[in-house]
Parts: C-alpha cells; structure tokens; sequence
C-alpha cells in the first residue's frame, strides 16, 4: 500500500466515526446543517452528514431549579428578603422555542419573580407575609407559566424557601413572642398558687373539722367516763359532789405520775404541796355546794315570782 494512502484512510476514518454521536437520556441536541436548523435528536446513538451538520447545543430535559433572592418592602414598611425557588423543565416538543427564542432563561424567570414579588409583598402586612407565602408563591408560578410557555419552559413549582426580615425586626418580633409567652407562664403560674391556696385551705379546713370531731368524742367520752365513775362511787354511798371531788383529785395525781416518768418534761403542775390535794378536794366540795346552793336560791326566786 503507497504510504501517502494512510493519512487519506485515517482522515476518512475519522470522518466516518464523527458522523455518530451519543445524547445522554433526557437529554436534547439540537442539529443544525450550514448553520441552519435541521432537526432535534434525543437520547440513544444518532447520526449526522459528517462536516455538513454540526450539534449546535444540548438542552437537559429535566427539571431544574433556580432560587432567587427578591428585596422588597411591606405593607408596614418593612424590608424583607425573600427567598423563591422556581422548579422548571424545557417541555420535550419546544425545544426549539427554548433553544432559539431564550439566550439567557436564568435572567428571563429572575426578571419575572421580582415584578410579581414587589408587585405582591407591598400589599401585605409583614405578619401576612409569613402566613400567605403560599399566596405569593401560587401569583409567581401564574406568572412565570403564562410567560415561559410561550419559550419552551413548564413552570413545575415555586416555593418561598425563606423570609428574612431586617435584623431589628427580627429581635423585636422575638421580644414580643417572648412577652406573650411569658403573659402566659405568669397566668398559669397564678392559676396554679391560687389552685394550691383553695386546696390548701380546703384541706386545713377539713383537718379542723376532723380535729373538733375528735375533741367532741374524746369529751364526750370522758364525760360518759365520769358518769359510769359517778354512779359506781353512788352505789357505796359517796354523793355526787363528793364523787366528782375524788374524780378531780386522781386525775391531779395521776397527771403528777405522768410528769414523773418523763425524763425530759418541762411541765411544772401548781400547786404542788403535800395538802394540795386535800385542799383542791374541799375547795371543790364547796365549790359544788355554792353552786347547788346558788341554783335552789334562783329557781326559788323564779317560782316566787311565778306565784305572783
């Protein structure tokens, strides 16, 4: 084979390996021949006249994302950042439209998400921002679709991904939220000393009630106690008055025997002689008898005047 045929066969070789192409799945070329439009060629192993036609560009198919930063101000005057990211696709049919009608979709969608952003933010109240975000992102998505379809491009989905308000706004919005919760707190705590005040008195008022209720048994048992004593002295001729004179006098001794067991007592009974005893007894005999004799006097008068 002559050598000069080489370079001619590689040459030709070349050729020949450059009329196939590859384009990745959703993926999208764009074929052009003498720098006119030719054809749109998608995923697999294509082919094209080699020198002829030429991949003027390739368009992905899927869906991207664009965030942008919008600045604006509120209702009541405040500026706020938001933040909108647009999901977007080139439709399959219009790759034509999206490759030859747009240079530059990025700035096309950005122009677009700032007019309606300041058209719609300026008529809420910052408060409202926050809560119609939904609103804003539904008016930039209308938008956007009846604009890029024309181009090629399918608006998916936005979304405001964030809402920045100026720094002081922030701390004073947070100093509000705190003094509410903190209003809050202050209630509850109130609620709960007045509920722990009711209960507590409730529950002294109660333990004084079973605190009398066992003073009345405990007194209505001795005075049953001092009865059942009474009638027993009767029984071997001691009266009444002598009876409860007696009662009186073994509890005062029996009070000095407790106070001698206990070791570490402070109590100190008066009086405390040796006669004491006899004189509380006779002085609680004559005690008795003034007193019976203080009552037969007045129910006399009584009848006296009865009579009259």
């Amino acid at each position: 084979m002559p050598y000069f045929l080489i370079p001619v066969i590689f040459l030709g070789l070349v050729i020949f390996i450059s009329a196939f192409f590859i384009i990745k799945q959703q993926t999208a070329a764009v074929i052009e021949r003498f720098g006119r439009f030719q054809s749109i060629r998608h995923s697999g192993l294509q082919i094209k006249i080699p020198i002829v036609d030429r991949i003027a560009g390739r368009l992905s198919l899927k869906i991207q994302q664009l965030d942008v930063i919008v600045e604006t101000k509120t209702l009541d005057d405040v500026f706020v950042k938001l933040k909108v990211s647009v999901q977007y696709k080139v439709i399959r049919d219009k790759v034509y439209e999206a490759f030859y009608k747009l240079d530059y979709p990025h700035d096309q969608i950005t122009s677009y998400v700032f007019d309606v952003v300041r058209a719609e933010v300026p008529k809420m109240k910052l408060d409202d921002v926050f809560v119609k975000k939904d609103d804003i992102a539904i008016a930039v998505k209308t938008e956007l679709n009846d604009a890029m379809m024309e181009y090629g491009y399918d608006i998916i989905k936005t979304l405001v991904t964030d809402i920045d308000p100026d720094a002081q706004v922030k701390a004073a919005m947070n100093r509000i939220n705190a003094s509410e919760r903190e209003k809050i707190a202050a209630q509850f705590e109130g609620d709960a000393a007045r509920i722990l005040i009711v209960e507590k008195a409730k529950a002294e008022a109660e333990s004084k009630r079973l605190q009398g209720q066992g003073i009345a048994d405990q007194r209505r048992e001795i005075a049953r106690g001092l009865e059942e004593s009474v009638e027993v002295l009767n029984k071997v001729g001691i009266n009444s008055q002598e009876a409860s004179a007696l009662i009186v006098v073994t509890q005062h001794y029996d009070t000095l025997q407790s106070i001698g067991e206990e070791t570490n007592s402070n109590l100190i009974l008066l009086p405390n002689s040796p006669q004491a005893g006899s004189d509380m007894l006779n002085n609680m005999v004559a005690s008795f008898t003034a007193s019976n004799q203080i009552g037969e006097a007045m129910k006399n008068q009584r009848k006296k005047k009865g009579d009259e």
